[in-house]
């Protein structure tokens, strides 16, 4: 789901940068903030932003001869508020794109914007509103990770879908299009994240309760 340097239009790449910056500035301060305030969660903050690392790093060939991945943004999202992965986000598609060539600079923006922005939000958003309703933490922290990891694709699927309208079907026709290519993949992928987040908030919870007390997660009641 990373798009590759260069693919999007010029105009287009300069765009969902200019639009992902004012929530990477945020972040920075936020976590700036974060640290200073709280100097025991920073093993914790640097282990979301390694989850995410990895998890997005490991591509799996598509069926439609693409790759698909899963984004580890859920776990950062349900610990730290989806504004602290903006930035934890930015900093992992850097180190994928000069590393690994796995996304691009050129295509920065946009990725941030789908990995690091919409999918922690989506997450953050389901989380939440799924603890309101009194559902279990294990089943409200599932759908938060596998949701936040399909909101990413979706957004993805929209963003090329503008820059590459179909001739016939226009914006519409080509998000149909670039859906199927990752949707068969993609599906299970999501809830494999989701699962994986939920064994590791349940570690968590075994082993780092005092870094999880100092961010007011506890197993009955979550910030």
């Amino acid at each position: 789901m990373h798009i590759a340097e260069g693919f999007l239009p010029p105009l287009h790449a300069a765009a969902w940068m200019a639009v992902s910056l004012p929530f990477v500035a945020v972040s920075a301060y936020r976590v700036d903030r974060l640290m200073r305030e709280q100097p025991q969660i920073k093993l914790l903050l640097a282990a979301a932003g390694a989850y995410a690392f990895i998890l997005s790093a490991l591509k799996l060939p598509s069926v439609t001869g693409s790759c698909s991945h899963a984004t580890g943004t859920g776990l950062g999202a349900i610990l730290f508020g989806p504004s602290v992965m903006a930035l934890l986000g930015t900093i992992v598609l850097v180190f994928q794109a000069l590393l690994l060539a796995h996304g691009g600079l050129t295509t920065l923006g946009a990725n941030v914007f789908s990995m690091a922005i919409a999918g922690p939000w989506i997450a953050h958003a389901v989380f939440h509103g799924s603890r309101r309703l009194h559902a279990p933490l294990a089943v409200s922290v599932f759908l938060a990770a596998t949701l936040g990891d399909w909101a990413t694709y979706l957004v993805t699927t929209g963003q090329l879908a503008l820059a590459f309208p179909d001739p016939v079907s226009g914006v519409a026709g080509a998000a149909v299009k670039f859906a199927g290519v990752f949707a068969l993949t993609q599906i299970p992928l999501a809830i494999i994240e989701g699962l994986l987040t939920v064994i590791v908030i349940n570690l968590l919870n075994q082993n780092s309760r005092q870094e999880l007390d100092l961010l007011a997660f506890a197993p009955g009641d979550v910030r």
